[in-house]
């Protein structure tokens, strides 16, 4: 007995708590914060909510292609959006572990419209107007588009219609989700109100906060966010764009930006930088698109 060592009592609980103190910061999570997801979103199964996503986006897709409307693949646009989706994307899986297991698309329709979505499932779509009009930059592309990605992630539609279905169906809908009632389609026709969901000033200032976390992980300064939405303050004089008619662009808004800005400005400056930048885009290259 006499090589062991005995560690009074109080030294040895102090080593113990120390040590949980350094596993506790060494597993503190970097980044903005925000709370858990609402309850309501388990309401309506996630499946059945992406695929009416799908059926929906790809309806747009094909009316859009009839009407001459759908970018090609090989349009400055469309490389554009894809290439900084490809650095988006990735960083999406910490927030909804489902996101590795979406077919994650981007289209860009020929309108005038100051538009973008992200519908569930990973589906992503760009209106020119809001790429053209607002003259974007990379780094203000990425926070829409990080804006618009957080949408998805933290499922805000799903949340939506979970509300909806529960306002409807109220009692059924507990039956339906035990295989007693037909679910599905109740899903699959209220596909069709995704582009025209209406989320609360709290989806709204989440998805700011996790979009702009998500476009400083991808190397995209975060400070675009600030001169994004002066841009959009500015188009929204006389009758707002669509894409504000649930996205106010005001003073406050900008102000929460900046507050939380020292929480994903270091994940920036250690962050990889875009090797190719799009800002103008009749110089292209060929950039490694194939992330679908």
């Amino acid at each position: 007995m006499s090589g062991l060592k005995i560690f009074p009592v109080r030294q040895l609980l102090s080593c113990v708590l120390t040590a949980c103190a350094c596993l506790t910061v060494a597993h503190a999570r970097e980044g903005v914060e925000v709370g858990k997801s609402s309850t309501f979103a388990r309401f309506v199964p996630a499946e059945q909510v992406e695929a009416a996503a799908q059926q929906q986006y790809l309806q747009l897709a094909n009316e859009a292609k009839q009407k001459n409307a759908l970018l090609p693949d090989n349009h400055p646009q469309v490389l554009r959006l894809r290439a900084i989706a490809k650095r988006i994307i990735p960083f999406s899986l910490e927030w909804n572990k489902r996101a590795s297991q979406w077919k994650w698309q981007v289209i860009v329709l020929d309108s005038k419209e100051l538009n973008a979505f992200c519908m569930p499932g990973g589906k992503i779509a760009f209106y020119t107007g809001i790429l053209d009009q607002l003259k974007m930059t990379d780094d203000e592309v990425a926070m829409v588009m990080g804006h618009e990605v957080a949408h998805a992630l933290r499922e805000h539609a799903r949340e939506r219609m979970g509300k909806t279905s529960a306002t409807r169906l109220g009692a059924g809908l507990i039956s339906s989700l035990f295989g007693l009632g037909n679910m599905g389609d109740t899903i699959l026709n209220m596909g069709g109100q995704l582009l025209t969901l209406k989320f609360s000033r709290e989806d709204e200032s989440e998805s700011d906060l996790v979009g702009m976390e998500l476009a400083a992980r991808a190397g995209y300064d975060p400070r675009a966010g600030i001169s994004l939405w002066q841009k959009m303050s500015a188009a929204a004089k006389g009758a707002p764009p669509q894409w504000m008619s649930t996205h106010p662009a005001s003073a406050s808004r900008i102000q929460d930006i900046e507050a939380n800005l020292p929480k994903v400005m270091h994940l920036y400056e250690s962050a990889p930088k875009p090797p190719q930048r799009y800002d103008a885009p009749k110089r292209m290259g060929q950039a490694d698109l194939s992330y679908r």
